[in-house]
């Protein structure tokens, strides 16, 4: 079943039917979900939504636009969540050099605190890039080497993609990959081993065409599915089959 490794259910744009929503998952073929915490105080909605429902995992970390007030004390705070039996990752932590609401000195100070925790809790990362290539590249390099992380929706260059897929990370392929205007996301797709990708919707956001514009879910992920079967040359179901297969090996959980 599709295995969307980024969403973010916890978002106020779910609130009115959050419940009925992640229930009829199951009838839309989407089996497991890996609900991403963004800031301090998702983190605890994250876990709180793991232990509800069956299929959703969580993950545990501070955005780089979420990050101001945060201390070393107020993030040890994150500890007990951890523990957690449904918490699979890291994430989402990484640059922002886009919208830059924080000074890039404190957005690598923190993104690096973020992959050491996640080397002494042996979790994978959930990386957030954006318009900070060369930096999150050099990040990754000098701190991240050894530990599996994916590249959450990535849209960088099909060269980058080639670097990260030197590192052993996954390359998170969502609904940009269907815009008219995604040419560089299919470049991407089509150059990067199948073994290396994973189905994502950062859900409320990027839905995919034809409904793009509206809020995102799981349930739009076959739409991604067809683009990357059309692009790659295979089934719809042999996408899922490798995609799943991909995501389980990422959180180490093969055999649930």
């Amino acid at each position: 079943m599709i295995f969307d490794t980024h969403a973010h259910y916890d978002d106020e744009q779910f609130d009115t039917d959050r419940e009925e929503l992640l229930n009829s998952m199951e009838d839309e073929g989407v089996g497991h979900i890996i609900n991403a915490a963004s800031s301090y105080a998702s983190v605890k909605r994250c876990v709180e939504l793991g232990r509800k429902y069956s299929f959703v995992y969580g993950s545990v970390g501070i955005h780089p636009d979420e990050l101001e007030g945060l201390t070393e004390e107020t993030y040890q705070q994150l500890y007990p969540y951890f523990e957690d039996e449904k918490i699979v990752a890291v994430g989402e932590i990484g640059l922002d050099y886009y919208w830059d609401t924080m000074p890039r000195d404190v957005q690598k100070k923190w993104f690096i605190r973020q992959l050491d925790e996640a080397r002494k809790r042996n979790l994978p990362v959930l990386i957030h890039s954006r318009d900070a290539a060369e930096d999150t590249l050099q990040v990754i390099k000098e701190h991240g080497r050894g530990l599996k992380g994916v590249m959450h929706s990535f849209s960088y260059s099909k060269e980058m993609a080639r670097e990260y897929v030197k590192l052993g990370f996954f390359l998170g392929i969502g609904g940009v990959v269907t815009f008219k205007n995604g040419k560089k996301m299919k470049e991407v797709v089509v150059d990067t081993p199948i073994e290396h990708l994973l189905l994502e919707t950062d859900a409320p956001y990027l839905t995919p065409e034809p409904f793009r514009g509206k809020r995102n879910s799981s349930v739009y992920l076959k739409y991604v599915v067809q683009e990357i079967a059309s692009l790659k040359g295979l089934s719809c179901e042999e996408v899922i089959r490798i995609t799943e297969e991909n995501a389980r090996k990422l959180i180490g959980r093969e055999n649930e």
